[in-house]
């Protein structure tokens, strides 16, 4: 008896500990609509708008299964709300992923030869996710693929530039509470997980009544 009180004690303790969290998530996430995030957009390549309304920011890692979602959630928004989303990716290589920050200097080197060849790299990888445990001879055989400049991509990967770069965005990405892959920021709304199309959706919609934008649907 005194266990079986002890067990239903700790597990309502867990509940109300779940449920508080659960309230000062949602409490945080309506306070961002008025009190948005801003995050360091210059300098970085643009997918879709660069004038878009939507901005949408993600905090990624390569290797993280989770974010293969996220990329195909991505996909999805820029398809709904074509010509209107302005797209922003920064890394967020994780510990547990072996060539997961190896896989952002190799985006962050070929963007300095094209943006084209970034984001066709960024691409094949979230397709191929799995391939990526091959490490670098994957990543190679990709940037072959696009066409690059091989001899000043191996130069443009020992960058130190393009190491402060990542490190930037993890900093940045922790500052907002995002410490685990995919974080996105919704026009500085946080977005903390691979949340299908429609929770973005609703942030698109609360940011039309509350004013913040204007789209033409």
């Amino acid at each position: 008896m005194i266990m079986e009180a002890l067990q239903e004690a700790a597990m309502a303790a867990r509940d109300e500990m779940a449920k508080e969290q659960k309230q000062k998530e949602e409490e945080e996430f309506e306070k961002a609509f008025d009190n948005p995030f801003t995050p360091v957009l210059d300098n970085h390549l643009v997918r879709g708008n660069p004038k878009g309304q939507i901005v949408v920011v993600e905090y990624s890692d390569f290797q993280c299964p989770y974010c293969s979602r996220g990329y195909q959630t991505v996909d999805q928004l820029l398809k709904k709300y074509k010509g209107q989303v302005k797209f922003v990716y920064k890394h967020l290589p994780l510990g547990k992923f072996q060539h997961a920050r190896l896989a952002s200097k190799y985006f962050e080197a070929l963007a300095l030869q094209s943006p084209e060849k970034a984001w066709k790299l960024h691409d094949e990888i979230f397709k191929n996710q799995r391939q990526l445990q091959k490490g670098e001879s994957f990543l190679k055989a990709i940037a072959k693929k696009t066409g690059a400049n091989m001899s000043r991509l191996k130069k443009d990967l020992k960058r130190a530039d393009i190491e402060k770069k990542i490190d930037d965005h993890i900093a940045e990405a922790q500052s907002f509470g995002i410490q685990g892959t995919p974080g996105f920021l919704v026009n500085g709304v946080p977005v903390r997980g691979a949340y299908p199309l429609s929770h973005f959706e609703m942030i698109v919609e609360k940011l039309q009544k509350k004013g913040k934008i204007s789209l033409k649907l």
